[in-house]
């Protein structure tokens, strides 16, 4: 018994250490193990050697349907699911899984991810309570985050139409560079 009890407290801990390495809050190791307060701030203080954040997690679906966060949190939000259904984890486990599929995948772009695992850990906390779901993009098929009492069946996502203004700043910042004499 007191094996079983061990083992489960490793795992705990080598969750909690994985969830610290890729930048989780306190407030999220706090939900996802059974370790008490003292012990998470003693392990992040080893494994990240800083003293954690400060201050309340982010709470306002908003943040997840402006343009380029739709983008970020539909890709994870898609590999998470195709997880959630293919594999029998704990959700914690498919959310730390699919969040560093996501960041790879962001990464052979060359595009700083926007979403971090706290985010990423609260996008699916909100699925879970019914308040953001998945919609089905009437011109490309794809699937994105939306409010759930939304009307989704003529939805567009960003990618088909973008904003006015998306990549305008980019897109003159190299118009400037080209055009700065030699």
């Amino acid at each position: 018994m007191a094996t079983k009890s061990l083992l489960k407290e490793n795992a705990q801990i080598q969750r909690a250490i994985e969830l610290i390495k890729l930048g989780a809050r306190l407030q999220v190791l706090e939900s996802e193990t059974d370790l008490s307060y003292e012990r998470l701030l003693k392990l992040y203080k080893e494994v990240a050697g800083k003293s954690p954040s400060k201050g309340m997690l982010p709470f306002s679906t908003d943040w997840f349907l402006t343009w380029q966060p739709n983008i970020h949190a539909s890709l994870f939000l898609n590999i998470y699911e195709f997880l959630n259904k293919t594999t029998e984890a704990d959700e914690i486990d498919n959310v730390i899984r699919a969040y560093k599929l996501y960041a790879e995948q962001i990464a052979l772009d060359g595009v700083e991810p926007l979403l971090t695992i706290t985010r990423a850990w609260r996008l699916v906390k909100f699925v879970d309570s019914g308040m953001l779901t998945m919609t089905k993009c009437k011109c490309c098929g794809g699937h994105f985050v939306n409010h759930s009492y939304e009307l989704s069946k003529d939805y567009v996502c960003g990618l088909c139409n973008p904003p006015a203004r998306a990549g305008k700043g980019a897109t003159n910042k190299a118009r400037a560079e080209d055009s700065v004499p030699v």
